[in-house]
């Protein structure tokens, strides 16, 4: 009895991410290979001063490991059946058996990886809000759902994807607006944490704090919002379009709205109170670019 309670709670502390150490007093074979890497994860994302509240929130079991041999990208997620297919680059050794140490990947990995991450984290507050009606909304999930109505059922979208300045008008169907929006919010974290990692360069400088680091991400913010990186795409849900094209890509126009920025900058990534009041700045300065099509309210 007082076994199996030790190990409940060290399991606790470890997804927690408050255990940064090794598993003292447990084997590794007494913890599943989604508990391991999971914890693997926020162990080292914890270290490299990388977002980790939006990855404790969501319990270990909940996504399913796989490694495969992708083409394209160096993960990628499926959320029918929760399940995060890596590419076997990724493994230890190449393996295909357990992720490798996130300081050996480069900085492009990690931020396609974190963006998946995102996905599955969004995953799993759609899932836990449907089974269990009664529990309080959370607040992420909350302005996600409003932000699909008013910010991303009516789109601007660009026909050709070289050519931004060329757009047409979409009324997205309630699966087209939900994926442009986890796209697009995606695309945001994947832009922090690569831009985090680059300015810290290993040398433990965080953009939390006030200085050079800060003042040059805030500069690549401003870049970034003003060229319109941050802009999704989705499927076409109609078949007849899709034979043509296979995805839509939003035009700069419907890019992601300062509402949509604070609540990833204060709830998922966790920025510091400054930070974030530089960060809205932006969002809402205006010469940021095009103007932004269909915002809320």
């Amino acid at each position: 009895m007082v076994s199996t309670l030790y190990r409940v709670v060290v399991m606790g502390l470890l997804m927690g991410g408050l255990l940064l150490v090794p598993n003292v007093g447990m084997s590794e074979e007494r913890l599943s290979s989604a508990d391991r890497m999971w914890g693997q994860l926020l162990r080292e994302a914890y270290a490299l001063g990388l977002p980790t509240k939006f990855l404790k929130a969501v319990p270990s079991s909940f996504v399913r490991f796989e490694f495969d041999d992708l083409r394209s990208y160096a993960a990628e997620y499926h959320p029918a059946e929760h399940r995060m297919v890596l590419n076997r680059a990724l493994s230890f050794n190449g393996a295909g058996a357990t992720l490798r140490p996130l300081g050996q990947l480069t900085h492009a990995q990690i931020e396609t990886l974190f963006h998946e991450l995102f996905h599955a984290y969004i995953d799993y507050l759609v899932t836990a809000a449907e089974t269990s009606p009664g529990v309080a909304p959370n607040p992420v999930l909350t302005i996600a759902r409003a932000q699909q109505a008013c910010h991303y059922g009516a789109v601007l979208i660009t026909p050709v994807v070289q050519r931004k300045g060329e757009t047409e008008e979409r009324y997205l169907t309630e699966r087209e607006s939900w994926e442009a929006l986890n796209e697009t919010w995606a695309v945001f974290i994947g832009w922090t944490v690569w831009n985090q990692l680059e300015l810290s360069g290993g040398t433990g400088r965080s953009i939390q704090k006030p200085g050079k680091s800060q003042d040059e991400w805030v500069s690549r913010l401003r870049t970034a919002d003003r060229e319109g990186t941050f802009r999704g795409y989705y499927e076409p849900e109609d078949s007849a379009e899709r034979a043509v094209v296979r995805k839509r890509y939003l035009a700069p126009a419907s890019r992601l709205s300062e509402s949509e920025a604070t609540v990833i900058l204060k709830e998922v990534i966790e920025f510091s109170p400054n930070l974030l009041a530089r960060a809205r700045e932006v969002f809402s300065g205006l010469g940021q670019g095009v103007d932004r099509y269909g915002q809320c309210g």
